[in-house]
């Protein structure tokens, strides 16, 4: 998924994926303020800080097996996290048992792989 303009390659996917993250961070502020109690308070700043990280692996991931693994933790991981707390308000239940613990491992795991992915060999 790597197009190839006059600039450096990047990925459409991660790229997209950033977007995505900045535009849900924005409407979960905006849901927190007006909503009271609720868990978008968390999930905002969790999908903000997310989005410049997945934009910038999106220029990384071309060029990087390991830095694609680490992005794709790191979203695996934010889905679970935020998907869950963000059901918990909606519906009052889970996504299912301990989603929510799991996609903050990945998501910490995630940012172990990117961060050991400079010491690999880039493809």
């Amino acid at each position: 998924m790597s197009i190839h303009n006059n600039s450096q390659p990047r990925n459409i996917l991660f790229g997209t994926l950033a977007g995505l993250c900045g535009a849900l961070a924005i409407a979960a502020y905006a849901g927190a303020a007006h909503g009271g109690e609720n868990h978008l308070s968390t999930i905002a700043p969790m999908l903000l800080g997310h989005a410049p990280a997945l934009l910038v692996l999106s220029l990384i991931i071309p060029n990087s097996r390991v830095a694609n693994i680490g992005g794709a933790l790191l979203v695996t991981g934010l889905v679970l996290f935020c998907g869950d707390l963000y059901m918990r308000d909606v519906t009052g239940n889970r996504l299912f048992p301990m989603a929510a613990p799991t996609g903050g491992s990945l998501m910490i795991f995630g940012w172990l792989v990117v961060g050991i992915s400079c010491w690999f060999k880039r493809t």
